[in-house]
């Protein structure tokens, strides 16, 4: 340190002092050396000595070194020979070691290859999964070991495209043959019910006897002789019918569930399916536009759905977990739902009734297939009870068609019969008993006209044809025999009475048909009953130990009756205004001719002829349109004398006025309708002659003092009558001097009509004060 400090001369004093110890050593060097030189040329000495030795003992190994590498040389060779052999042997058990690794490996992914190429890719899939998990991992080390790696997962998104390739491939052609699957299934269902069928049948040799008609019988032998030779044909074509199995190839499906399970994505799968399955539920629900109006279009409906719906069903019960049951619930719930939409719409452009009943069967069939196949069907037979109300409507109108053609053709008057075989042709089509007919001989003629015959029969074809609906509808017997009952009573108090109203109200139907249509209905009435007894016939049920509801369409003729006497009235006296209109009176002759008028001399002669047709209506009936044609008579003449535009009535108009009303009394007394007590009819002319009689006597006093009293002789003579007719006089006096008589045998009377006139006018004041 001290080298470094700024001492002057520091630098020149270490040298100095350095050379000093350099030269101490040095002194002591040559000291040791001067001390060692002896031992140090001794020892060169003695190597010196040792050196000849040391060439000689060189010379003698160079020479035994040449010596063995000359023998060393072919042990070399022959070293080096088995170590190349022996690397090739080790090469060689290293190769074939590997090589059984990878033959497996190869062998395999050969394998893959050739399941691929023949699209056995189930197969294939489990090789892929071999390889993956034992062999590769084996020989990872090698390339070709990682590009079999980087293929497999390509070969499985190619087994997966072709998998789901064949899926749609089988989607569609699933589409196509569900209707063929369905008619086939429909096809089997209706031979079981067929079959099932015929066994009760033949259990119960009762079912169906009793019936009314022979015909029953006749049906019920044609069906059996149809159903057994459709059994035969069945039999014949029993190899034909085919099963959904037989008509689809569903491995496509299974492969390509398994194929998807392997990969692990079974649930996207069942997703797939599910969601195209839906898309074509959807399709198969579309109905086309015409549907309605053939039973073909229905059939290709329901075959397609029942096809649909067989092949969810099939797939649900050979795959687990691709279909479920709550999946196909949810899918028939829907569809339910949409059918009955559909079947709603399109049944009610339906207006033939046949067409309803095959589209009914059809439901049947179909409903009957599907819960064969465990599907709920109870909305269905719901809806075919609401299709049941439309059919009853298109069977009315089909009936009130009919029954307007045969009111239309018939001619309103009893039925002829020549002898005894024409006799039971009648008796066989209605239900008529009459022993007082009975004991009359041929030809002889029954009361009611052809249209009663004609009528029972059709009303009995309608609840034939009602009864082709209820069947097959997994209902009871009283069921049915109660809708039976309701449709019947739909028909006689709708459609018919419907038909027999506007009958009645046709301008051609005069008082003789007026009067057959009323005996007519009588008959069709009291046979009410055996129709009542023909249903119970065909539904086997008793009347007595079930309770059943009635025909109450007995109404329904009592109605028309009432109509038809109303409309006989109605006629009656338009055919006496038609008279009365005619009416050619000389309100001014000054006497009268001395008989009664012409045209009411015809008016009787036409009552008494009419009355005569009513000899087979009810007494009450009769009487009453006696009565009622004999009052509205009077009052008509009453009106003809009261009428305002009449100004002048002599008293040769009333005397001959007076004759007409005779004539009108001794028809009434002639008893035209018998059952009239006493002068019954006559009292419908009483007003007419107590007023004519006042007139024709001029009582005028007697009038006036009984006014009043119940025993007065004119207490049908109102005062304001009598005034109208006298004052009718009074202007006729005037002019013609009508009353000269009178002012020549009494010139006082004038003075009693003008105090008559007076007394009336107070009276007719007095009743309008009192009112």
């Amino acid at each position: 340190r001290s080298v470094y400090d700024d001492q002057p001369n520091a630098h020149q004093r270490f040298m100095e002092k350095l050379d000093a110890c350099i030269r101490n050593h040095d002194r002591e060097i040559e000291k040791m050396c001067n001390f060692h030189h002896q031992g140090f040329v001794d020892a060169i000495t003695e190597l010196l000595k040792v050196r000849a030795d040391a060439e000689k003992l060189k010379v003698q190994v160079t020479d035994t070194n040449r010596r063995l590498q000359d023998a060393g040389k072919e042990v070399i060779v022959q070293t080096e020979e088995i170590i190349r052999c022996r690397v090739q042997q080790r090469n060689i058990t290293t190769v074939v070691e590997k090589l059984q690794l990878c033959l497996p490996v190869l062998e395999m992914y050969s394998k893959l290859k050739e399941q691929m190429n023949v699209k056995r890719y189930y197969s294939a899939l489990k090789t892929m999964e071999q390889l993956e998990n034992l062999y590769l991992p084996r020989v990872s080390q090698y390339r070709f070991c990682q590009i079999m790696l980087e293929n497999l997962p390509k070969l499985r998104e190619e087994i997966k495209e072709i998998s789901m390739s064949d899926l749609k491939d089988f989607l569609e052609s699933i589409r196509k043959h569900s209707d063929r699957i369905g008619e086939t299934a429909m096809k089997q269902a209706q031979q079981q019910k067929t079959f099932s069928t015929t066994l009760q049948k033949q259990n119960n040799v009762n079912y169906g006897r009793n019936m009314y008609l022979g015909r029953s019988r006749v049906l019920e032998s044609k069906n059996e002789m149809t159903m057994k030779r459709t059994f035969e044909e069945d039999d014949e074509h029993e190899e034909e019918v085919l099963t959904a199995q037989d008509l689809v190839d569903f491995s496509p499906v299974y492969r390509c569930l398994h194929i998807y399970s392997v990969l692990g994505d079974g649930e996207i799968f069942e997703n797939y399916y599910r969601k195209q399955r839906r898309k074509q539920a959807r399709l198969v629900l579309q109905p086309q536009s015409s549907m309605h109006e053939t039973v073909e279009g229905y059939r290709r409906y329901f075959s397609q759905i029942v096809g649909f719906f067989v092949v969810e069903d099939h797939i649900l019960h050979v795959t687990q977990g691709l279909v479920t049951r709550t999946y196909t619930d949810e899918l028939w719930n829907m569809a339910l739902s949409k059918i009955i939409a559909v079947l709603r719409t399109h049944s009610s452009y339906c207006s033939d009734p046949d067409l309803v009943l095959e589209l009914k069967n059809l439901i049947v069939l179909f409903a009957d297939t599907l819960q064969g196949y465990g599907f709920p069907v109870n909305r269905l037979f719901d809806l075919l009870f609401e299709i049941r109300d439309q059919y009853n409507e298109t069977l009315l109108k089909k009936w009130s068609g009919l029954f307007r053609d045969i009111f239309e053709a018939d001619n309103y008057s009893p039925i002829p019969v020549a002898n005894e075989e024409e006799y039971k042709i009648v008796i066989s089509k209605f239900p008529f008993q009459d022993p007082e007919l009975d004991k009359q001989s041929f030809p002889k003629k029954l009361p009611m006209s052809q249209s009663v015959p004609q009528i029972y029969i059709q009303v009995k074809e309608f609840i034939y044809a009602s009864l082709k609906f209820s069947e097959s509808l997994h209902r009871s017997s009283t069921e049915i025999d109660d809708m039976l009952r309701k449709s019947t009573n739909l028909l006689l108090t709708r459609t018919l009475s419907s038909c027999l109203q506007n009958l009645i109200k046709k301008p051609h139907i005069g008082l003789t048909e007026l009067v057959q249509i009323i005996i007519n209905t009588t008959h069709l009435e009291q046979a009410c009953k055996y129709l009542e007894d023909f249903i119970s016939n065909i539904t086997n049920i008793s009347q007595v130990t079930v309770h059943t509801a009635r025909l109450y369409g007995l109404s329904t003729f009592k109605d028309a009756r009432h109509a038809a006497e109303g409309e006989i009235y109605t006629k009656l006296n338009q055919k006496i205004d038609e008279f009365i209109q005619i009416a050619d009176y000389d309100w001014t002759m000054s006497e009268s001719n001395g008989r009664a008028s012409g045209y009411l001399m015809d008016l009787i002669n036409f009552l008494r002829s009419t009355f005569q047709v009513f000899t087979h209506l009810p007494g009450k009936v009769a009487q009453t349109a006696c009565m009622s044609a004999c009052q509205h008579l009077s009052m008509s003449l009453m009106q003809m004398l009261l009428d305002s535009e009449l100004k002048q009535i002599s008293m040769g108009a009333i005397q001959q006025f007076n004759l007409d009303v005779i004539q009108c009394e001794l028809f009434a007394s002639s008893e035209p309708v018998p059952g009239f007590q006493g002068d019954t009819l006559q009292l419908a002319f009483i007003d007419l002659r107590q007023l004519l009689d006042l007139f024709m006597v001029w009582d005028w006093s007697t009038y006036l003092a009984d006014y009043g009293q119940a025993t007065s002789k004119y207490l049908r003579v109102s005062p304001g009558t009598a005034l109208t007719l006298l004052e009718k006089m009074k202007d006729s006096s005037k002019k013609n001097n009508i009353f000269a008589q009178f002012r020549k045998n009494d010139r006082d009377k004038q003075k009693l009509i003008e105090t008559v006139v007076k007394q009336l006018r107070s009276l007719v004041n007095g009743m309008s004060q009192h009112t």
